[in-house]
């Protein structure tokens, strides 16, 4: 069957997705409880569900359609999603449409949505690996440094608490430029590029690839040093695909919030390498990852850094900022969980309370720096709302969230 633009109806069963939406006041502030939410067959223009808002915000994951998953497996097979439109409307504020929202099967989509006084409709286009996009236009892997300015810290690499866009090829002064958080923008661009579906080693690697590729943006200062206000684009001949708004999945989701920090180098360097890709099919470039490529191999079991040497070279490796530009404090290095005891366990705790301002749900607890069952269940409540796995303890990646939504939450206040 060849790749041709299928519409829903030739494509629409033989398997199921989630989708949770989140829904939220202004950026990150508190959860919109009341807010209501349909689910619309773009096709039919009908309402598939409706429903309200809970007091976090989210509504109970809903089972959609969606096609077999052998056609996310095979590049000559149909369209892998299915696509469907989300309205969320809340009294004194703008309704919100997203549309085109992609389902896969057997994943779960997530789509945030901030609700304020003024936001625009927003139009999903296909993933890149599935659409038609103009190809990267080859550069070095390893690029000249420029004179330090107050963008980066060198000579070691930092990871950015935000990213700023541009919506458009870089000399295209009339496109918008969108502000995002780092690792929203990770995973937006892996949601655009590939699909969610693949072997978790495969979107580690594709994942570790994209991070790379935007951490050498950001640590040469690419586009800052030639005079632009931005620090990427989202033109795919330059750059990586960005939609502003579009939405996540969470298997991509929990793969980036476990490396965000590392990149891909080389013992003698210290910039993260310019890691170009390409499809694999209609485009090939030797030294480039390619994105099918690294799905077949993830097939046969390879690791993620299996897979990126095959690309890259065999004496790439895997390295990992030691600062996270923003946050008040790196991750300890082991996980705090019950019993645990110290400075650490004191941080989070006034972070959760401080959180909890914002977070009602969350349960407030006395800082003294010990573990205990109220601080677990706090983590727990807090896991729950980010969409974190529930555990009760605090490991990499819930480390790493609590202090986003605290920096965050500060900044509201």
């Amino acid at each position: 069957m060849s790749n041709g633009k299928v519409f829903l109806r030739s494509n629409y069963l033989g398997g199921s997705g989630l989708l949770k939406v989140n829904t939220y006041f202004r950026n990150i502030g508190t959860p919109v409880e009341g807010a209501t939410v349909s689910i619309i067959d773009p096709y039919e223009n009908t309402v598939i569900q409706e429903t309200k808002t809970n007091e976090l915000g989210e509504i109970t994951p809903v089972s959609l359609s969606a096609p077999p998953i052998e056609y996310s497996m095979d590049s000559e097979m149909p369209r892998p999603f299915n696509e469907y439109n989300v309205k969320v409307t809340f009294p004194d504020y703008n309704e919100v449409n997203i549309n085109n929202v992609q389902v896969y099967p057997d994943s779960t989509a997530l789509q945030k949505i901030e609700l304020m006084p003024i936001y625009e409709n927003v139009d999903i286009p296909y993933p890149v690996i599935y659409g038609d996009y103009p190809p990267k236009i080859p550069e070095s892997e390893i690029k000249k440094l420029p004179f330090p300015s107050n963008q980066v810290v060198l000579p070691e690499p930092v990871i950015p608490s935000i990213i700023v866009v541009h919506n458009g090829r870089p000399d295209d002064t009339s496109a918008q430029n969108y502000t995002v958080g780092f690792k929203d923008y990770i995973k937006n661009v892996a949601s655009s590029e590939i699909y969610t579906t693949w072997p978790r080693e495969t979107l580690k690697a594709n994942i570790q690839a994209i991070l790379s590729f935007t951490l050498n943006r950001v640590y040469t200062e690419w586009y800052r040093g030639k005079g632009y206000n931005f620090t990427i684009t989202n033109s795919t001949a330059f750059d990586q695909a960005f939609t502003f708004g579009r939405n996540i999945f969470q298997e991509i989701s929990d793969v980036v919030d476990e490396i965000f920090t590392t990149y891909i180098s080389k013992a003698d360097i210290s910039q993260p390498l310019f890691t170009q890709y390409c499809d694999g099919k209609k485009v090939n470039r030797e030294g480039w990852l390619s994105q099918w490529g690294s799905k077949y191999l993830g097939d046969q079991g390879l690791t993620a850094l299996q897979i990126l040497k095959n690309y890259y070279g065999g004496n790439i490796i895997i390295k990992e900022a030691k600062k996270v530009d923003g946050i008040p404090m790196s991750f300890p290095g082991i996980p705090l969980t019950v019993g645990s005891e110290g400075e650490n366990v004191k941080t989070i705790q006034e972070q959760l309370n401080a959180i909890a301002n914002n977070y009602p749900l969350i349960p407030k607890m006395i800082e003294d720096g010990k573990f205990g069952e109220n601080t677990a269940d706090a983590v727990k409540v807090f896991q729950q709302i980010f969409n974190l796995p529930q555990t009760g303890s605090v490991n990499f990646p819930t480390w790493y969230k609590i202090s986003d939504v605290y920096v965050a939450v500060k900044m509201l206040s």
